[in-house]
């Protein structure tokens, strides 16, 4: 990875694909690597699915997008 992405998650497809969401919503772009899938692709399995995901972000918008995140994640400790 390049020196100008920042590792912002790692966890699940499913819910890296609604934090992505979140975060584009905000004007923060995502970059998704998901390497379960991607070893399936390649024909062997790495990974689990509970640590299958990761989102970068640049950056300049690290410490935005981990505060929007934390914000969510607060969120859910809420309910």
């Amino acid at each position: 990875m390049s020196d100008d992405l920042r590792l912002v998650y790692t966890g699940s497809r499913v819910e890296s694909l609604l934090l992505e969401e979140i975060l584009e919503e905000n004007g923060i772009g995502v970059i998704r690597r998901d390497t379960l899938s991607e070893s399936l692709q390649a024909g062997w399995v790495d990974g689990a699915p509970e640590d299958a995901v990761r989102l970068f972000v640049e950056t300049e918008f690290k410490d935005e997008a981990l505060n929007i995140l934390n914000e969510y994640f607060d969120s859910l400790k809420n309910k």
